[in-house]
């Protein structure tokens, strides 16, 4: 097919918006998820070549099997695909002549060469083991964009610069080096490889990831390029329909967007107005990568899509790793945080839990045994009750210009300052401390803080063994919140040095409910 009557039926799609109107409820089996996110290298990276394999591929899926697990979201691309694909690159395909030395690539061709879709089986084995398989395609993927002859990055990027993004722009090289969607020949492009998807394929969703990358459009003019990715989704809504009624079942529709509605509608993402439109059937807010995000409003996501389409779920997105501000150092998830974060999120309304970057190794922030664990009890309210939690202080990592990061970190103790932090639920007359991480500055280890909780003054405790894993920390401090004291929602604390000793600067803020640290 010719690009212009190509790029001609994009045009008139995008002209004709689909108005179904939105169902009062989530479709079957949107409530209450637990997804888990594999992407495009990480089975074929973290396998020997001997479990490239039939049995390889079902083991894999089995694992998730029986568990708290509902929905495994099915990643077959970067630039490139991960499987023999007729319009793009295969991941296995020669860059200058020379074909990658990875394991990636050589495991992804070793199953091809045996006649093994890794996509199609993992489909029908999940479906055989009561799993939702879906396909989750990332649309502008800009991993190692600094690197040009990385054997990521496809010929369709190596050949068109001038499609990308502001190639020597004052952003990092992931923001430069990503492609511009306000060519009509990147659109094409990637509407070609989607179309693909549900041809070869038959998930029960497809999801555009619109967080790898997280910059579609040109610098500044998001806002007004917007249409540009509208464009593309409604033109998927199309085809997951046209191809629902070809398999006669329904093929639905999720995007994952960044983490706070105002920042995702300033980049272009404007997942609620998708909504009201009836485009989409799932939103996933989620970070991008520098830090899972504590403050991510599920309340505000949640009010906002009941007003535009009650029938649409919504689901936030955690990282494997924590930061409290943009130069902090990254430290893995715990199971405390995790369930923090998770108690947070449902507390307001969320309808699961998308976990990214919890695959099950490698990325993976927990031990085995921990992940064991998190897979059989899940992240439901009922699961939560009663176990330690951690509620955590970050900040947004994927934001338009002039719009806040909600950076609060690092503090200079001295002057001191007032720091929120929401704790879900709150903590009832349970137990909960408010803990404060120190840098390493002279003077450190006899600096003395005083902390209130909303106006209410906390006792400092006796410093104990706790490993919870804070970044950038020399020494953490730890108050009582008197039972009661922590509420439910938001929280105001105040915090400042106390002594005459040399400055300190706080680094890290976080409650801990429920349990010794």
């Amino acid at each position: 097919m010719s690009a212009l009557p190509r790029l001609a039926g994009l045009l008139l799609a995008a002209l004709a918006p689909l108005t179904a109107p939105a169902a009062a409820e989530p479709p079957p089996g949107l409530r209450g998820m637990l997804v888990v996110n594999e992407d495009n290298s990480h089975f074929f990276g973290s396998r020997p070549p001997e479990e490239m394999t039939l049995a390889g591929l079902h083991a894999w899926v089995d694992q998730y099997a029986g568990t708290r697990v509902t929905h495994l979201f099915l990643n077959p691309n970067a630039m490139r695909a991960s499987f023999c694909s007729r319009t793009r690159d295969a991941i296995w395909d020669p860059v200058n002549g020379r074909e990658p030395d990875h394991p990636w690539p050589r495991h992804a061709r070793r199953l091809d060469a045996a006649g093994l879709d890794p996509y199609a089986v993992w489909i029908e084995r999940a479906r055989d083991r009561g799993l939702s398989p879906w396909l989750t395609m990332r649309m502008n993927d800009a991993h190692s964009v600094d690197d040009p002859e990385n054997f990521m990055h496809s010929e369709f990027w190596r050949r068109h610069p001038e499609f990308r993004r502001q190639p020597a722009g004052p952003f990092p090289p992931s923001s430069n080096g990503a492609l511009n969607f306000r060519h009509p020949e990147v659109r094409a492009h990637v509407l070609d490889f989607l179309r693909e998807l549900l041809e070869r394929y038959a998930p029960d969703g497809l999801e555009l990831d619109w967080m790898r990358f997280g910059h579609h459009l040109t610098p500044g003019r998001e806002r007004e390029e917007a249409g540009h990715l509208l464009e593309v989704v409604r033109e998927a809504r199309r085809l997951t329909r046209e191809w629902g009624d070809r398999r006669g079942r329904p093929i639905l529709l999720g995007v994952r967007v960044p983490s706070h509605p105002d920042a995702a509608a300033g980049l272009g993402m404007d997942a609620v107005a998708w909504a009201r439109e009836g485009l989409v059937d799932l939103v996933v807010a989620a970070p991008f990568w520098s830090t899972s995000d504590f403050a991510l409003p599920a309340g505000e996501w949640r009010a906002r899509l009941a007003a535009a389409a009650p029938g649409v779920a919504f689901l936030p997105g955690v990282e494997h790793n924590l930061r409290a501000y943009p130069l902090g150092k990254s430290v893995p998830l715990d199971l405390a945080a995790l369930r923090g974060f998770a108690a947070r999120m449902r507390h307001e309304g969320a309808d699961g839990i998308y976990l990214f970057n919890w695959m099950d190794s490698q990325t993976r922030p927990v031990s085995a045994a921990d992940y064991t664990r998190l897979l059989r009890e899940g992240l439901a309210p009922a699961a939560l009750a009663g176990k330690a939690r951690r509620h955590v202080v970050t900040y947004r990592d994927t934001v338009p210009r002039g719009f806040s990061a909600g950076v609060q970190l690092p503090l200079e103790a001295r002057p001191g300052g007032t720091v929120q932090l929401g704790a879900g639920p709150g903590a009832g007359t349970g137990a909960a401390w408010l803990v404060v991480g120190l840098a390493d500055r002279p003077g450190v280890a006899t600096a003395r803080l005083q902390a209130s909780l909303n106006d209410q003054s906390l006792a400092v405790e006796p410093e104990s063994g706790d490993q919870a894993p804070r970044g950038g920390v020399a020494r953490a401090v730890r108050f009582r919140c008197p039972p009661g004291s922590l509420r439910a929602g938001e929280q105001a604390i105040r915090l400042r040095q106390a002594d005459d000793g040399p400055a300190q600067e706080i680094v890290w803020v976080e409650f801990l409910i429920g349990g010794e640290p």
